[in-house]
């Protein structure tokens, strides 16, 4: 994993969504780090997003910790098997479940598909999303902006109303929110403004489904190197990515896992409707 001290990419760019192949450097997953301690044996977990970036980070961690998982993902079929791998050699079953959970019949598909494999979902985990850098509102396209909302608002209302009912007491919820949620930047206003509508989604829901024993709870992270970045921003920003943070670089996605682990744990069985900040020192409010 990559030490506490400022450092930068090369200027790259990708096509949407991106891929692992293309990036440099490669991102840290805790392929060879991250060590399970038996955490979350015997649960169900559903990933959306989970081919690359904090969502493979999430599915190597909970695989490692004793959970099975379904991984939803878009068509990044190598970076899936990859991940796919991961789980396997961590003695897991691993479900792919490729598809644009925009299209909301895709997303009400995922959890029937999880049900089937495992008889039950005890971790939801809502990490995929659409982001694009725009220096002006005349750039963002009715189209871009529907297509925003549909896969980081609508399928994640999706997927939590379809879950509940096959959660028992002391299942959890979580949602990746971002530091964006309250301090927005002007280039990633769609994106913003639906990381701050997943937030409060996600406090709302916590108190709604306390007298169920599901806890729900997001996370906040500040910049991470992914797929994402390369793909949806200027070259000349990518460089820089991470710098703005007090840590001074962006996170890895393995410094990510272990948040999500100790909020889909028995552990963290007071801790719901809370919004968790991996910020590298950026306060959230």
């Amino acid at each position: 994993m990559s030490e506490l001290r400022p450092e930068s990419q090369p200027a790259q760019q990708q096509e949407v969504p991106g891929t692992l192949g293309q990036m440099d450097p490669k991102p840290d997953h805790g392929e060879e780090s991250y060590r399970g301690s038996g955490r979350l044996t015997g649960k169900a977990a559903v990933i959306t997003g989970g081919d690359s970036g904090i969502g493979r980070a999430v599915a190597i961690a909970f695989a490692r910790e004793g959970a099975d998982v379904l991984i939803s993902y878009l068509d990044e079929h190598e970076d899936a098997e990859d991940t796919r791998k991961y789980v396997e050699e961590a003695g897991r079953t691993c479900v792919l479940v490729p598809g644009d959970i925009s299209d909301k019949a895709h997303a009400h598909s995922i959890i029937p598909k999880a049900v089937e494999a495992f008889g039950r979902v005890d971790v939801l985990v809502n990490n995929a999303a659409f982001q694009m850098s725009h220096d002006s509102l005349d750039e963002v396209s009715d189209d871009e902006w529907d297509h925003t909302l549909a896969t980081n608002l609508t399928a994640m209302f999706v997927l939590c109303k379809d879950a509940v009912p096959h959660m028992q007491p002391g299942a959890s919820i979580i949602n990746s929110s971002s530091v964006n949620s309250d301090n927005p930047s002007p280039n990633l206003a769609p994106y913003a403004m639906t990381k701050a509508g997943i937030a409060n989604f996600t406090a709302s829901l916590a108190q709604m489904l306390a007298e169920k024993g599901i806890r729900a709870n997001s996370v906040a992270p500040g910049p991470v190197w992914t797929p994402l970045i390369p793909a949806t921003m200027p070259e000349e920003k990518v460089e820089s990515f991470g710098q703005q943070s007090p840590i001074g670089r962006a996170a890895q996605p393995a410094e990510l896992a272990p948040v999500y682990v100790l909020l889909a744990s028995d552990e963290a069985s007071y801790v719901s409707g809370a919004r968790v900040a991996v910020t590298g020192g950026k306060p959230i409010l």
